[in-house]
């Protein structure tokens, strides 16, 4: 059976080598054009197109299209072609020097750029510079928050805790442990306007605060089910109560390994002592600033969102009858979170945001 024309072999002059790789370095450079130079400097070193399509996770076909027209037309190849219709009035050169203003530049009265400001300062219309930046996904009115972690143990706490997610232990417990401390009885000023046709739900901004408590959990990763009990304060006296609590909660016969954060109450004296006795209890310490990797973060969000954001407590008691309420609640019909990404997957991500980000120290 014929298997198709042989693939044309790919290669680059030092000029189109360095052209390239400026593309896929370059912070503000659009996604897609760092792409497609990826795609074809992948494709010079000699990779087939199925290597290149599961290493850069784009499909087969885009891997053959723009190593065609790389050969048909070099660097010329990569960009956009001309779309039919009306022949745009917007050159590449336009929209190139908007993304330009936009990426390495502010405005002289603020710290981002506006529809209106970009209009002024670039001579086109409000709703050009909005559909320039739709097309090449930039918002430059958000700003969202990262932090990554300087643990030195990073890779070997990630293997670690990944690891007992994507093949635990045979005979064995794994739960995942946190607190969600100071959580509020809040109540507000006025009375809730209840929603109604044409009309939200609708609450004051500013509350009546009745008090605090703390809430311990422990995930059971394999069933889903949540082991919590609140306190009044969240010292290391409290989270050894806690790990009393677990250890009478659990079959006797079996191992129970602990993930948990870098919280000072989880390393005290106490706490070590308390591990020290029962040799079947064995911890997992998430790095420094990944919390997201605990499990039981991800119920703490659900129990924020479905239940603390928006309702109206009277006193504590009352909010930790509707906390252990949700628990029971969704105890009766537990369903465990499914972690899909491996190790590698993770410090692959990592890499790539820190190769994108400059001044990250990593």
């Amino acid at each position: 059976m014929p298997l198709g024309p042989p693939i044309p072999p790919l290669t680059l002059d030092a000029e189109e080598r360095a052209n390239l790789e400026q593309l896929t370095r370059r912070q503000k450079t659009a996604q897609a054009l760092a792409l497609r130079a990826r795609i074809v400097l992948a494709c010079a070193s000699g990779k087939t197109n199925t290597a290149v399509a599961e290493e850069l996770r784009v499909s087969k076909p885009t891997v053959r299209k723009w190593r065609r027209r790389f050969l048909e037309r070099r660097l010329d190849g990569l960009m956009d072609e001309p779309r039919p219709g009306t022949p745009r009035k917007i050159t590449d050169a336009d929209v190139e020097r908007v993304i330009t203003l936009t990426l390495e530049t502010t405005p002289r009265d603020a710290t981002h750029w506006s529809t209106r400001s970009m209009s002024e300062r670039s001579g086109f219309s409000r709703m050009t510079i909005s559909r320039i930046w739709r097309a090449f996904a930039l918002q430059p009115h958000r700003s969202e928050t990262f932090k990554l972690s300087t643990d030195p143990l990073f890779i070997d706490k990630v293997r670690d805790v990944v690891g007992l997610y994507l093949n635990p232990p045979e005979r064995a417990l794994l739960l995942c442990v946190d607190e969600k401390t100071q959580v509020q009885a809040l109540d507000r000023s006025q009375p809730l306007l209840p929603m109604r046709p044409g009309q939200v739900e609708r609450r004051t901004h500013d509350y009546v605060r009745h008090g605090t408590t703390s809430l311990f959990a422990a995930l059971d990763t394999k069933t889903g089910k949540v082991i919590g009990q609140c306190h009044k304060r969240h010292r290391s006296v409290e989270f050894r109560k806690f790990l009393d609590t677990i250890e009478a909660s659990v079959p006797v016969d079996l191992d129970v390994h602990l993930i948990m954060d870098n919280y000072g109450t989880h390393k005290t004296a106490l706490i070590r002592r308390w591990l020290a006795k029962r040799p079947r209890f064995h911890v997992h310490f998430t790095p420094t600033s990944a919390s997201w990797l605990n499990l039981v973060e991800r119920w703490f969000a659900l129990l924020t969102e479905k239940q603390l954001r928006r309702s109206v407590h009277l006193s504590v008691r009352d909010l930790e009858a509707a906390i252990y309420r949700y628990l029971d609640v969704t105890n009766e019909s537990p369903k465990p979170f499914v972690w899909t990404k491996t190790a590698d997957d993770i410090l692959e991500s990592v890499k790539r945001f820190c190769q994108r980000t400059s001044g990250t120290g990593h």
